[in-house]
């Protein structure tokens, strides 16, 4: 793999995230019907969230700490997938399946990411 395509991919992987992490300061009070009933805080975890995408993406952007940042990326999106989207995607809703599916494929990436960067 040559040095542009790699460096093409970190961007076009990690640049949504930073979108969707200002989109929680955006959208906060929108997104807070996301969060579980049975978790408290509501809001303030839209906002976490959101500072935990944006550090995700400037890490791997200018490579600082960007094994880490992929790692904790994936685990938050399994997270996000597991307790967001799983319980609407085993009613048989099309919108959860998709999101549950999304989030399983960004943080699959975001893991490949964090061991390609080990192997550096």
């Amino acid at each position: 793999m040559d040095v542009l395509s790699k460096t093409i991919g970190k961007y076009l992987f990690a640049i949504p995230f930073l979108i969707f992490g200002v989109f929680h300061f955006m959208s906060a009070g929108d997104m807070a019907g996301m969060v579980p009933g049975w978790i408290p805080g509501g809001v303030f975890w839209i906002y976490l969230t959101g500072i935990a995408l944006i550090a995700a993406a400037v890490s791997m952007v200018i490579n600082f700490y960007d094994k880490l940042g992929a790692f904790l990326l994936g685990v938050m999106l399994l997270i996000f997938a597991l307790t967001i989207h799983l319980p609407g995607a085993l009613e048989g809703n099309q919108l959860p399946m998709t999101m549950l599916l999304k989030d399983l494929a960004m943080a699959g990436g975001a893991w490949i990411y964090a061991g390609y960067v080990a192997q550096k």
